[in-house]
């Protein structure tokens, strides 16, 4: 498997960053938002595209099944499906509230990120 570029170490990444960083174009990442659920970008007060790292190692992931591989798109979404299967199925089950806290504490993670962003 190739070596994947660095990624720097930053929560949000804009639109023009990913591009450099995966070396896709604008108009491409908007289409494959439409086609890769995976795909989902936050948006800033001012509708900017904010990505984040596990964003931007889909995208090379999606590149790597269209690009290097010859998948279809929906051969590269089938493929993508397969691989969330495999690593939930690697996962031991936790309980909802487990799962509700996690998820607060995330998003309250997040909401601060954001206002650091805004802010700056």
């Amino acid at each position: 498997m190739p070596e994947l570029p660095p990624i720097p170490d930053k929560l949000y990444f804009k639109i023009g960053e990913v591009c450099e960083i995966t070396g896709v174009k604008q108009h491409v990442l908007r289409y494959w938002e439409s086609e890769f659920k995976i795909l989902s970008p936050q948006r800033a007060n001012s509708r900017q595209r904010l990505y984040r790292r596990n964003d931007v190692e889909s995208i090379l992931r999606i590149k790597r099944l269209l690009k290097e591989e010859g998948f279809t798109i929906s051969g590269a979404k089938k493929a993508l499906a397969e691989e969330g299967k495999a690593a939930k199925g690697d996962d031991e089950p936790v309980g909802e509230q487990d799962v509700a806290r996690a998820s607060l504490v995330r998003i309250k993670a997040e909401l601060a990120d954001l206002k650091k962003i805004l802010d700056a």
